[in-house]
């Protein structure tokens, strides 16, 4: 396999690195900067295994860091209606394994970096829009 491969390889760990601190740490700006430091150091561990270079830390950063964008997107819908924050974090935590197992597929690692937030944007565009409900009969 060439370079590109490890490349996509770091990205779709660092994608699913990110999937997986989207779960755990409720603060945005804190699991986007532990993202990157996670897919970066997926990155590393993918360059110390095979050629890549630099850009196998990058891109396991960037990966992480777009990867978190869009499972973030997921977890604030699914907690905003009423999940669990441990139910969310198991069921993000087991997405991140299928991301990571996906990941060693060739081409599918830059796939998974792109393809987490449009399902995110897809299904926030989907949400539906807030209604008063039966309390507007209540005016009377």
């Amino acid at each position: 396999m060439g370079a590109w491969y490890w490349i996509g390889v770091a990205v779709g760990l660092g994608a699913a690195a990110g999937v997986f601190l989207s779960g755990l740490v409720r603060i945005p700006p804190l699991t986007l900067a532990l993202a990157a430091a996670a897919g970066a150091a997926a990155g590393v561990g993918v360059r110390a295994w095979q050629p890549g270079g630099w850009v196998d830390v990058v891109g396991g950063a960037i990966g992480a860091t777009i990867g978190a964008l869009g499972a973030l997107q997921i977890v604030r819908g699914a907690l905003r209606r009423g999940g669990t924050r441990g139910g969310m974090a198991v069921l993000v935590a087991g997405a991140a394994v299928g991301v990571a197992g996906l990941a060693w597929a060739p081409v599918v690692g830059y796939l998974e970096a792109f393809a987490l937030p449009a399902l995110a944007a897809r299904l926030h565009r989907r949400q539906p829009e807030r209604y008063a409900g039966l309390r507007t009969l209540a005016r009377d």
